[in-house]
């Protein structure tokens, strides 16, 4: 018997949308005001987010040195806090995270997230050593969340160009939240950090088109409207994970 009539056409799996350094901005500012998401609660999941993410990406028992070391540099914007917030669920993973944390924010919400790191007894680094070998020896990777989609590339400023120029020397994998430092949000990289893992957040940004490292996509809260609105076409996550490889 034939039975290909009633058979369902393949759905058409319409392609991930990357998005633009104006849609990033307006989608979090909706999120924020009429979906009454408060900023400490999405820095909260991107953070566990991301640390879920790095566990799958370097397991505790891949890693080659005898300490589950890692360096995490954070940035003076929202994304820096992310960054504290993926160093203390790391810290529970019982992987063992240096921050270094160069311009503390004077927003009380980032300095919460500092003195919840500073009570995991996580240590913070006073300087950024420039030598690239003592970074190699000590650390198994570098956390990459310094600069995020809310910061003009073209704008670097000390000492963020200066951690650049080191962070593009070291041989240890790099992991990047959202945006690798120093690239621009809305086109692929020339000449920014070279990632071996990219963390996007919420959905990917237009630089990760082109990216040929490992790839997460971290963060799965989104209201479905916004999904729709948007036409993000997010990937299925798998059961209960909130990260998914792409």
């Amino acid at each position: 018997m034939n039975h290909s009539s009633n058979e369902k056409e393949p759905e058409t799996i319409e392609p991930l949308r990357y998005l633009s350094k104006t849609e990033v901005a307006t989608v979090e500012t909706e999120l924020l005001r009429d979906y009454r998401f408060g900023q400490q609660q999405l820095i909260e999941m991107w953070g566990h987010a991301c640390a879920i993410a790095i566990t799958k990406a370097f397991p505790l028992s891949s890693l080659s040195k005898k300490q589950p070391t890692l360096l995490v540099v954070c940035g003076p914007e929202q994304n820096g806090s992310i960054g504290l917030v993926c160093a203390r669920h790391l810290r529970m993973f019982e992987y063992e995270p240096t921050i270094f944390y160069p311009k503390r924010s004077p927003q009380s919400l980032y300095q919460d997230f500092t003195v919840q790191c500073e009570k995991m007894d996580i240590p913070f680094l006073s300087y950024l050593p420039t030598e690239v070998q003592l970074l190699n020896d000590a650390y198994n990777l570098v956390i990459d969340a310094i600069l995020g989609p809310e910061t003009d590339h073209k704008e670097v400023k000390e000492p963020y160009a200066g951690m650049l120029v080191t962070l593009k020397q070291v041989k240890i994998p790099i992991v990047s939240v959202d945006v690798p430092s120093g690239w621009d949000v809305d086109e692929p990289a020339k000449d920014g950090i070279n990632p071996e893992v990219l963390i996007s957040l919420t959905a990917p940004k237009k630089c990760a088109a082109g990216f040929s490292g490992k790839h997460f996509l971290a963060g799965r809260f989104l209201p479905y409207d916004i999904q729709k609105k948007y036409e993000l076409n997010l990937p299925e996550f798998p059961g209960t994970e909130c990260v998914i490889e792409l």
